[in-house]
């Protein structure tokens, strides 16, 4: 697992099935790209999108971004193959593999233990290859907590909501819209599952695709439920989705500000110098540890997007 955890505001999907898409995904502000050999490529063309992603990877300019292929469901005839030939092809190349539909922790422990023997044949880092895990089924969702522990390698866990809605039989055909049948939002239970075994075991969540994509406002709104549950990042069909995205899961300026003052002001009334307090009072708010986490997280997110403090005029007052 990645020691710095990779920013994944938004995460492009890109079919594996397609040259064009894979090079014009390489110039696109999107913090993850992941070339996809799963749903979104037919079964007779799984061979040769194996070897356009290998080419993609090995040849193309992805500069700033974590670099992630789909391979197909463990229990499917293309993973091996999938795993094999993209591993020895562009091992040197790729960040993640993302592993979907995953049931329970054996299929990651399986990926695991491939990596590892792929990566000691080919004299590439052992550990090196991270591992992502698409949470779409129910019996995925019971035992996620278990697949969050699976392995050190595992750096996500995503929601995949089209499956998941099938899976449960909910009667509707939009996914990632909220069913105006039910009065609250019944994704809810699974993100949190979801975010809380991610959060347990320190890995990120992402949520899943929103597939209305000339729905920019609708996208929007959906980005921003997860967010504001603690979700790292979001999946995007679509590079008008992408801004939209990166806007959602970092924090404004403002708030970063904040955050940044209160680190600095907690480890001031920490110190002996401040008078070794454990709480204190910036402005009319107390600040104690619990400040202090809260804080943290905010400052992290920000500074992985860039975001810096500015710094303070001379002879103004350093207050929010």
């Amino acid at each position: 697992m990645a020691t710095t955890p990779r920013p994944r505001r938004s995460c492009l999907a890109v079919p594996g099935s397609s040259p064009k898409m894979l090079d014009k995904a390489q110039g696109l502000p999107a913090d993850q790209v992941f070339l996809d050999l799963e749903d979104a490529v037919a079964p007779a063309a799984k061979p040769a999108a194996r070897r356009n992603v290998v080419a993609a990877l090995t040849t193309g300019q992805w500069v700033d971004k974590t670099r992630v292929v789909r391979v197909n469901d463990a229990t499917t005839g293309w993973a091996y193959r999938d795993v094999l030939e993209v591993v020895e092809g562009a091992g040197e190349s790729l960040d993640c593999l993302m592993l979907p539909k995953v049931r329970d922790a054996a299929q990651v422990r399986w990926l695991d233990l491939t990596l590892g023997q792929l990566e000691r044949a080919l004299g590439l880092p052992v550990g090196g290859i991270g591992i992502e895990a698409q949470i779409e089924t129910p019996d995925g969702l019971v035992g996620v907590d278990a697949i969050a522990a699976a392995s050190s390698r595992l750096e996500t866990l995503v929601f995949g909501p089209a499956d998941f809605m099938a899976a449960l039989g909910m009667p509707s055909l939009a996914v990632g819209v909220l069913n105006p049948d039910y009065p609250g939002d019944p994704f809810h239970y699974p993100l949190m599952r979801i975010l809380v075994a991610a959060k347990a075991h320190h890995r990120q969540a992402i949520d899943g695709p929103f597939l209305q994509i000339r729905d920019l406002a609708g996208f929007g709104e959906s980005a921003r439920r997860s967010a504001a549950l603690g979700f790292d990042g979001k999946w995007v069909l679509h590079p008008d989705q992408i801004a939209v995205a990166n806007e959602v899961f970092t924090p404004g300026q403002a708030e970063f500000d904040r955050a940044e003052l209160i680190l600095a002001a907690y480890a001031h009334h920490t110190s002996a110098a401040g008078g070794a307090r454990g709480a204190a009072m910036l402005g009319d708010e107390m600040i104690d540890e619990a400040s202090r986490k809260l804080a943290q997280s905010v400052v992290t997110r920000g500074r992985a997007a860039g975001l810096r403090r500015p710094a303070p005029q001379a002879g103004a007052p350093d207050q929010a």
